[in-house]
C-alpha cells in the first residue's frame, strides 16, 4: 500500500509539473512574439510643432564620418509615401536615429524617433517640397545629421532589374530582363551600356531595349568577356532611373565538340536494350561549363530530353529504335555548335526471337499488330514504329491490358503500295502514361517484321549467265534483283530453257528454285544441242519479267578430245616456234632480204679515207692492173702529168673534198711494197688556172668508168677521198719509174676491186679501181 501510494503520488507529481511547465512555455512563446512583432511595427511620427522636437537636435551637425548619403523615394503605385536610406557614421557601434521630415508649404512637421535600422518609410504631401533630417544618437555629444531635400514627384524611382539572363550568339549578346511587380507597368524601355573587361570607357551611346524585356546589343566579338549595366528609361512614372550593378558576359562558344568514340553493347538481363557509350573533345582554350546532349527518337516521338553533364562522356540505355544525339558545350551565354551523331535502328535483333510480331494490313490507313507473348501480365503501354527504307520512321503509342493485339487506325501518314516497310514493337515500363516522360531508359523492343500494304510482280529480272557446259549438263548463275524491283516478298525463281531441236521445232520447259539460290544445274540435256534460258522472280503477285536470253550448246561426243588434240598440237608449235624460231628467222632473212654491203663501211674503203688522195691520184696515171686478175696489183705504165682528160673527173672530188675540210695529213696505208717519192715538175700557169677555173665535169658522161658493181654515181663519191684541202691545186705530177708493186689484199677488199685503164685515151686499156 505504502509502496503504491507513493508511486500513484509521485505519478500525480509528474504530471502535475509536466502542465505547469507548459502553460510557462506557451506564455513565454507568445511574449516573444509580441516582443517581436512590436519590434517590427514602427511608432507613430509626432508631431514637431507640438513638441519642441528641434531643441533636443540643435547640439549635431554634418560631419565626414557621422550618418551620411541620406537618399529619399517612391513609386508611382504608392503615391504620399517614400522610403528613406542613409549610411550610419563611425563613431559608435550601437546607434539609434531619428528622422524629421518638413513640408513648410503644408506646415506638416512629422518627427519618427528612436529607429534602429538604417531606413524607414514616411508619409507627406506629393505636391509640396519636402525637407528631411535624420540624427545620429542624438542624446550624446557625438550627435552627427544628415539632410535630404527634393520635391516627392521627382522622386519616382524604378530597378534595379531583378533579374537578367544573357544569350550569346554570332557576334549578337541577347538580354532577357524581368522587373520587380511594383516596376513592371511602369518600365517600357531599358538601355544597356558595355565595355569589354579590362576597357575604361562604355559603349557610346547607350543600346535601348525593344520593349521593357528584350535587348539585342550586335556587333560583338566573339571572344571578348564584356561588362554589362542595365537602366531603365524615365517617364512620368520612373522619374529616377538607376544603373544596375556589373553584369560579366563571358565569351561566345563558337568551337564544336568532336565525337572520338562511340560503342554499342548488349544490357545484360534487359533484352532488347543497348548500351550506347560517346566520348567527345573540346578544345581547352574555351571558357565552358560543361555540356548538354539532347537526345531523341528519330521517328519525331517527344520528348528530346536534354541531359547536362561536365565531363566529355555519356553512357545511355537505349532501345533498338534510332535516335538522334546533339552535343554541344555550354556556358552561362553560350551554346556551342552542336555535333550531331545518329544511332541507327538495329536490323539484327538475333536477341529478339523471329516471329513474335505479325501484321494484317487492312486498308492504307489501318493495321492490326499482333504479338506471340502474354505481355498484358507486364506492360500495359507499348510503341509501334514502322518505316520504308531510306526513310525516317512513323510511330504511335498506345495502352493495350486486354488483348494480344492491337488495330491502329488511322495512321499518321497512308501507306503505298508496292513499298516494303519494317515495323517494330516496344514496350514500356511507366504504366501512369504512354507517353515517354524521358528518353533514356524508358522502352525495350519486343520485336520486329516486314510487311507491305499491296504487293506487285517484279519489275526487273536477274543477270544470269552459264558456263561449265558438259554433254547433258550446264550451271546457271544470276545475280539477286533489287528490292525496290521486286514490289513484294521474294518466293523464288523461275528457269525457263527452250531446246532448239534439228527438225526445226523447240521445246521449252521451267524449273523452280528457292528464293535464297543464285545458282542451278541444269541437266538431262542433249548432247550437241543448243538451248536458250532466261530467268524471272516471282512474288504472291505473280512472276516477274524475264531476263535476257543466255545462249549456249551442249558439247559432242569426242568434242574434249578432239580439243585436247588441238591444244597439245597449238602448244607443240608454239614451242617450237620459241625453240627455233629466231635462226629460221635470220635464214628466211638472208634467203628473202639479201644483205647488201655497205662499201662506205668496208675495210678498204676506210683505208682510203686520208692524207693521200693526192697521191692516189697520182697513181691513177701510173698503174695498170692485169685484166681480171684480182689476187695483184701491178703498175705498168706511168705518166709525167696527170693527163687532162683525168683533171675533169678528178677536179670535182677535190672539190668536195674541200667542203668536208677533212686534214691530209693522214698516211695513205693502203699500197703495201716499195715506191719511190718523186717530185714533180709544177704545172705551167696556164694549167693551173684551167683547173682552177674549170666546170665540174657530169661524172656519168666521163669516160672514166668502172666495171664492177658498185660503179653507181652514189658509190663513187663514197668512195672517193674526203680530205682534200679547199686551197690544195693540182699541180704536180709524179715522175720517176715505177716498179712492179704487189699488194695483197683481205677478201672483204676483192670483193670491191675492179680493172681499170690508166689512160682514158686508149681504148685498148682499161682502167680498175679498188673500191
Amino acid at each position: 500500500m505504502v509502496g503504491r501510494g507513493f508511486q500513484f503520488d509521485f505519478s500525480h507529481f509528474k504530471c502535475t509539473s509536466w502542465a505547469s511547465h507548459a502553460h510557462l512555455f506557451i506564455l513565454g512563446l507568445i511574449l516573444a512574439n509580441y516582443t517581436s512583432l512590436c519590434s517590427r511595427v514602427q511608432r507613430r511620427p509626432e508631431n514637431c510643432w507640438q513638441k519642441d522636437v528641434f531643441s533636443k537636435y540643435q547640439h549635431c551637425g554634418l560631419h565626414p564620418d557621422g550618418v551620411k548619403y541620406l537618399d529619399c523615394f517612391g513609386k508611382y503605385k504608392d503615391p504620399g509615401t517614400k522610403d528613406c536610406v542613409w549610411t550610419p557614421g563611425n563613431h559608435t557601434s550601437v546607434k539609434t536615429y531619428t528622422l524629421i521630415i518638413q513640408q513648410v508649404e503644408r506646415n506638416y512637421c512629422k518627427a519618427y524617433i528612436n529607429i534602429t535600422e538604417l531606413s524607414t518609410t514616411i508619409k507627406l504631401y506629393e505636391k509640396f517640397n519636402m525637407t528631411v533630417e535624420v540624427f545620429e544618437n542624438s542624446e550624446s555629444t557625438d550627435c552627427t545629421k544628415a539632410v535630404f531635400r527634393g520635391s516627392p514627384a521627382s522622386l519616382l524611382r524604378c530597378g534595379p532589374p531583378h533579374r537578367v539572363s544573357f544569350s550569346r550568339q554570332s557576334g549578337k549578346l541577347d538580354m532577357n530582363v524581368s522587373w520587380k511587380s511594383d516596376d513592371i507597368r511602369a518600365i517600357k524601355h531599358y538601355s544597356v551600356r558595355y565595355k569589354a573587361l579590362g576597357s575604361q570607357l562604355w559603349s557610346q551611346p547607350p543600346v535601348q531595349s525593344q520593349d521593357g524585356e528584350r535587348c539585342t546589343v550586335e556587333d560583338l566579338q566573339a571572344s571578348l568577356v564584356y561588362v554589362v549595366q542595365i537602366q531603365c528609361v524615365t517617364n512620368n512614372k520612373c522619374s529616377q532611373c538607376l544603373w544596375s550593378e556589373t553584369y560579366t558576359v563571358p565569351p561566345e562558344l563558337t568551337a564544336q565538340p568532336a565525337i572520338v568514340n562511340s560503342e554499342e553493347t548488349d544490357v545484360a538481363g534487359k533484352k532488347g536494350r543497348r548500351l550506347i557509350s560517346l566520348t567527345w573533345t573540346f578544345p581547352a582554350k574555351e571558357l565552358y561549363d560543361g555540356y548538354c546532349v539532347t537526345i531523341g527518337k528519330a521517328s519525331g516521338e517527344a520528348p528530346c530530353e536534354r541531359l547536362n553533364t561536365t565531363q566529355p562522356e555519356i553512357r545511355l540505355i537505349l532501345s533498338y529504335s534510332a535516335y538522334h544525339i546533339h552535343i554541344s558545350a555550354v556556358n552561362n551565354v553560350s551554346n556551342s555548335p552542336a555535333v550531331s551523331q545518329t544511332i541507327p535502328q538495329r536490323e539484327d535483333v538475333s536477341s529478339v526471337a523471329d516471329g513474335k510480331v505479325n501484321i494484317t494490313v487492312h486498308s492504307n490507313t489501318s493495321f492490326t499488330v499482333y504479338w506471340k507473348d502474354d505481355l498484358i501480365k507486364t506492360y500495359v503501354c507499348y510503341s509501334v514504329e514502322w518505316r520504308k527504307k531510306a526513310h525516317e520512321a512513323v510511330s504511335m503509342s498506345f495502352h493495350q491490358n486486354t488483348h494480344n493485339y492491337r488495330t491502329l487506325s488511322p495512321l499518321p501518314e497512308p501507306l503505298e503500295p508496292y513499298k516494303r516497310y519494317s515495323i517494330t514493337l516496344h514496350t514500356r515500363p511507366n504504366k501512369d502514361t504512354c507517353n515517354m516522360k524521358y528518353v533514356n531508359d524508358s522502352e525495350s523492343t519486343y520485336g520486329t517484321t516486314q510487311f507491305y500494304f499491296t504487293e506487285g510482280s517484279p519489275v526487273s529480272a536477274p543477270n544470269i549467265s552459264s558456263y561449265n557446259v558438259t554433254l547433258n549438263s550446264v550451271v546457271l548463275q544470276w545475280l539477286s534483283i533489287p528490292e525496290e524491283d521486286i514490289r513484294g516478298f521474294l518466293l523464288g525463281y523461275i528457269i525457263y530453257y527452250t531446246e532448239y531441236q534439228h527438225g526445226g521445232t523447240n521445246t521449252e520447259g521451267n524449273i523452280t528454285v528457292d528464293p535464297e539460290s543464285d545458282t542451278y544445274e541444269l541437266g538431262d540435256l542433249q548432247e550437241g544441242t543448243a538451248y536458250q534460258v532466261q530467268i524471272s522472280a516471282f512474288t504472291q503477285a505473280g512472276a516477274g519479267v524475264r531476263s535476257t536470253a543466255c545462249i549456249f550448246t551442249t558439247n559432242r561426243q569426242g568434242y574434249f578430245d578432239a580439243n585436247l588434240s588441238g591444244v597439245i598440237i597449238i602448244l607443240a608449235v608454239v614451242a617450237a616456234v620459241l625453240m627455233f624460231g629466231s635462226p629460221i628467222i635470220k635464214r628466211a632473212k638472208v634467203i628473202l632480204w639479201p644483205s647488201i654491203p655497205n662499201p662506205g663501211k668496208s675495210n678498204a674503203m676506210q683505208n682510203i679515207e686520208g692524207p693521200c688522195e693526192m697521191e692516189l691520184l697520182e697513181c691513177f696515171s701510173t698503174l695498170k692492173v692485169e685484166e681480171w686478175d684480182t689476187n695483184s696489183l701491178q703498175i705498168v705504165e706511168k705518166e709525167a702529168v696527170v693527163l687532162p682528160s683525168i683533171l675533169p673527173l678528178v677536179l670535182p672530188l677535190l672539190h668536195n673534198s674541200e667542203d668536208e675540210g677533212d686534214s691530209p695529213e693522214m698516211t695513205c696505208n693502203w699500197i703495201h711494197g716499195d715506191t719511190e717519192d718523186a717530185t714533180g715538175d709544177v704545172l705551167p700557169d696556164d694549167t693551173t688556172e684551167t683547173i682552177a677555173n674549170g666546170t665540174q665535169t657530169n661524172f656519168q658522161s666521163s669516160p672514166f668508168a668502172f666495171t664492177s658493181e658498185y660503179t653507181t654515181m652514189e658509190m663513187f663519191h663514197q668512195a672517193m677521198p674526203q680530205g682534200i684541202s679547199a686551197n690544195t691545186a693540182i699541180t704536180e705530177a709524179t715522175e720517176g719509174d715505177p716498179e712492179d708493186t704487189q699488194m695483197t689484199e683481205t677478201k672483204s677488199e676483192q670483193d670491191y676491186v675492179g680493172q681499170f685503164g690508166t689512160s682514158p685515151i686508149l681504148v685498148s686499156e682499161e682502167m680498175s679501181m679498188i673500191l
